[in-house]
């Protein structure tokens, strides 16, 4: 009988575990040629619960000094653990309901909320990975779709933003639908704010007053945090203006889009929208469902025919709004 070897070649090298299976009987005479392999693919489901003895000392000076904890252990459950209710949840879109259902079905004792906790608690290590995908994202795309839409977050109205091209998406909460909190999204989690020609380009194309640019360009530099940034537009006399729009806004607003590019992020990528102003921000274009809805607010018109005339005249379409 002729074996050939099955499955991907590429986890060959990745063997868990070896089992040498041998013959029972074999006919007086025979010959041993060696071995023949196959690798064979499985998957282990089953609790394991370990004790973990954690060495305890009392120093002179009264202090208890105690072993740490292996990397990952959380609430008394295993990162292992937490890997499967992360993929499930995130990746399968399992509900937390069905995830308790499923891990009491082989074994494991957890409760609906501690597998909630699991889902929500100790997000650092994900939230900087996230901010490392959006950025490499924004610095390495031709063209990024962003939308948004209601949500509720924390007992409270908030708007969910959603960016990405073909390679990534990023979803990013705010309790504010604004250019500014657009902006704060494609930040990518720095916090700087600058101001250079960049930023006064943009703060003149949004109509900041002259006197408050003048100020600004006087006064370039990069502001490492929002408490520095307000208090350099409290010196300049921009906080205690009340004309429109809003100087303090708009100015935010140039200096965190030169910050973005700073950062060589959207350098030569394309913001496609739906066409609201929030989104209008460095090259922009829009998406092919909104460009058609223009078209239809477009009337058409034809002459009037005479009852003789063949021809199908029309005239050149005009863009009138049905409205």
């Amino acid at each position: 009988m002729s074996w050939a070897r099955r499955g991907p070649k590429r986890d060959a090298g990745r063997v868990d575990r070896e089992v040498t299976l041998k013959l029972e009987d074999v006919p007086p005479g025979s010959r041993f040629q060696g071995y023949h392999t196959i690798t064979v693919r499985d998957l282990v489901v089953a609790p394991q619960v370990t004790l973990c003895r954690r060495a305890r000392w009392r120093t002179p000076d009264g202090e208890t000094l105690v072993a740490p904890l292996p990397a990952g252990v959380l609430g008394g459950f295993g990162p292992n653990l937490r890997r499967f209710i992360l993929a499930a949840h995130v990746q399968g879109q399992v509900t937390t309901e069905r995830l308790s259902a499923m891990l009491a079905g082989i074994g494991v004792d957890i409760s609906k909320r501690q597998v909630v906790r699991l889902i929500s608690a100790d997000l650092a290590a994900f939230e900087t990975e996230d901010r490392a995908v959006l950025e490499a994202g924004l610095a390495t795309a031709r063209w990024i779709t962003v939308d948004d839409t209601g949500a509720r977050h924390a007992g409270r109205d908030a708007f969910t933003t959603q960016i990405g091209d073909d390679r990534f998406t990023s979803f990013r909460t705010t309790y504010a639908r604004s250019r500014l909190a657009f902006l704060e999204c494609l930040r990518a989690g720095a916090t700087e704010y600058v101001v250079d020609d960049e930023a006064l380009a943009m703060m003149r194309r949004l109509n900041l007053a002259g006197a408050f640019v003048d100020r600004l360009a006087a006064e370039p530099g990069v502001f490492p945090d929002v408490a520095a940034w307000h208090g350099h537009l409290d010196r300049l006399g921009l906080s205690e203006a009340t004309i429109t729009p809003d100087p303090v806004r708009v100015a935010s607003e140039g200096a965190v889009w030169a910050a973005i590019r700073a950062r060589g992020l959207l350098e030569r990528t394309v913001i496609v929208s739906d066409d609201a102003g929030r989104f209008r921000a460095g090259d922009h274009a829009l998406c092919w469902v909104h460009t058609e809805r223009l078209v239809h607010k477009l009337v058409p018109a034809t002459k009037l025919r005479a009852p003789r005339d063949r021809g199908h005249q029309f005239q050149t379409m005009v863009g009138t709004d049905s409205r």
